[in-house]
């Protein structure tokens, strides 16, 4: 896992799967995000990836989580097209949004791979409420360390929105000092 904190650079996709319109970044906002690179022919994906991506995007909350694919080929071009990929998706019942990430005419290296430095596939890319990227894991990430940043992410996320609002659930307040169990007087 790397840790590469910094806001992500725009997602490049040709194309959504899942999904009734183009998603974008400010999208994503307001939850995190975990992006799963893939390859259809990539067996670290199809074994590993792309079942844990599929038990993420069924087990976690819609309120507090997006799960994205992205299909990311530096490979086997001929091969992976947009028909192969749908067909890929109904085989493999992926049923959350997978974006093509967009071919750079310049290289055989996707654009939004390169433009988020991934090393290859399987990746996670792992973004907080603010679309920063927060960790990057290459290769088959462990469920365990996975569970533990998302659990800190959310709790995170969970103390930042008390002190936008000014209260944290249970009748606690908050203020620029901190946060104070059911009375602000301090």
């Amino acid at each position: 896992m790397s840790l590469a904190l910094g806001k992500a650079p725009e997602l490049v996709v040709s194309q959504w799967f899942n999904s009734k319109k183009n998603l974008r970044l400010d999208d994503l906002k307001g939850k995190i995000t975990i992006v799963h690179a893939f390859q259809m022919l990539c067996p670290g994906c199809v074994s590993h990836g792309l079942p844990q991506a599929s038990r993420m995007h069924e087990k976690l909350s819609v309120d507090d989580f997006n799960v994205i694919g992205l299909h990311t080929v530096f490979e086997h071009h001929a091969v992976m097209g947009p028909e192969a990929l749908s067909a890929f998706i109904h085989e493999y019942r992926l049923t959350f949004p997978i974006g093509v990430d967009a071919a750079d005419t310049k290289s055989p290296i996707p654009q939004t791979m390169r433009a988020w430095g991934l090393q290859g596939t399987p990746s996670v890319i792992v973004l907080d409420r603010h679309s920063n990227i927060r960790a990057k894991y290459f290769g088959r990430a462990d469920d365990f360390a996975l569970g533990l940043l998302l659990g800190n992410l959310l709790a995170e996320a969970s103390t930042e929105i008390a002190a936008e609002t000014g209260h944290i659930q249970g009748g606690a307040q908050c203020d620029a000092d901190g946060c104070a169990i059911g009375h602000k007087d301090r």
